[in-house]
């Protein structure tokens, strides 16, 4: 049987090992605060580093994205004048043959027209010239007054 003096020597030594298991305990417990906070400033650190690693490889790719949607909105800008264009040319076209079905003179028989009035009026213009000096002078001549018979002539 274990005597009295081995139960408290037992007992010593577990409340030893206890105590030393307590104390490793609160050490790693240390270690792990002191560790955690080197451990989270180099973790702030490299996190601090790849940001800025991933902040410009992003920058460059919005600078080439850019770049070629410049070139697609100048090349779309491009098809859409030259689409623009034809479609003008289709609405002329159409607009045209309308006014001639409604008996509607072209832009150039219009000018046709004009240069023909114009020669005409020069030619009359021309023509007037020596005529004006004889209406001149027949306004110069004296009238004819003729008498009219009043109640009392008759």
């Amino acid at each position: 049987m274990a005597t009295p003096k081995d139960d408290d020597k037992a007992a010593d030594r577990i409340k030893e090992s206890a105590q030393q298991i307590w104390l490793a305990g609160l050490g790693a417990f240390a270690k792990a605060q002191q560790e955690g906070a080197k451990a989270f400033e180099a973790l702030v650190k490299d996190g601090t580093g790849l940001q800025k690693k991933t902040q410009q490889a992003a920058e460059e790719t919005l600078a080439q994205a850019q770049t070629r949607m410049a070139g697609f909105a100048s090349e779309f800008g491009a098809k859409a004048v030259g689409q623009w264009g034809k479609l003008e040319n289709i609405f002329e076209e159409r607009v045209a043959r309308a006014l001639e079905k409604l008996g509607m003179p072209s832009a150039s028989e219009l000018t046709a027209l004009k240069a023909r009035v114009a020669e005409l009026e020069a030619q009359l213009a021309s023509r007037k010239a020596p005529a004006s000096t004889s209406t001149a002078a027949a306004k110069k001549v004296p009238r004819r007054r003729v008498k009219r018979s009043g109640p009392a002539d008759r």
